[in-house]
């Protein structure tokens, strides 16, 4: 009886390499193609937000530089010294007028209700920017003397209007008026203008010559039958 030895060993058989440097280097030169597309994609998206974030940079600048120089046109003008004073002191002027009127309205000087109309007249007629520094009545009301003052000459027309409407004046024109602007040394020291500067190697010019922030105005009542003067 034959027998039949088997003499197979796979160990001996040869191996396939399914990963051989070739495919290797297939695989690691795909991989190193798509690493720097993604870079470059990505390098381009960080450009593209760099720049739109300093558009936005920009922009905020641009708008707060439009922002500051708009709050510098709007910013309140300083009052000047001179003028606030006067104004205080018209105040002070018109809550006395007030005053004197109700003095006169008890009575406590006699006979004198002639004379308070034409203050309460004048205490009613009141205009911003305008003051009165002096009234002047004789008789009974023929003659009548006002002196003030005014930031501006176009607020008298205005006066003179609200003086016309009231019931003790009917009748009375202010037919002559006079205006003029002082000096600022008349004005007092807080007017007084500031000296040129010098050249260099050379003196001071005097300072130029400058006027007080208001106007003075003197306004008489004309009898009747007078022709106007100065309106």
């Amino acid at each position: 009886m034959s027998q039949q030895i088997n003499l197979f060993n796979p160990r001996f058989l040869k191996q396939k390499n399914y990963f051989s440097a070739a495919a290797l280097a297939g695989v690691l030169a795909v991989v190193l193609v798509g690493g720097i597309a993604m870079g470059l994609v990505a390098r381009r998206q960080a450009a593209a937000l760099e720049a739109q974030a300093n558009s936005v940079k920009n922009e905020l600048a641009a708008r707060e530089a439009r922002r500051a120089a708009a709050a510098t046109e709007l910013a309140p003008r300083q009052r000047s010294a001179t003028v606030q004073q006067e104004l205080e002191q018209a105040e002070a002027e018109h809550r006395a007028l007030l005053a004197v009127s109700a003095i006169l309205d008890k009575g406590e000087f006699g006979n004198t209700r002639g004379y308070s109309a034409y203050f309460k007249a004048f205490a009613r007629s009141r205009v911003d920017g305008l003051w009165l520094t002096g009234v002047q009545i004789v008789g009974a009301g023929n003659e009548i003397g006002l002196q003030g003052r005014t930031l501006q000459a176009s607020l008298l027309p205005g006066y003179l209007s609200g003086l016309s409407r009231e019931p003790v004046l009917k009748g009375t024109s202010f037919g002559q008026l006079e205006m003029a602007q002082p000096k600022a040394a008349d004005a007092g020291p807080a007017a007084a203008p500031a000296p040129n500067p010098a050249p260099p190697g050379g003196t001071a010019a005097p300072p130029a010559p400058a006027v007080a922030p208001y106007i003075e105005f003197s306004l008489q009542a004309m009898p009747a039958g007078a022709k106007a003067e100065g309106l």
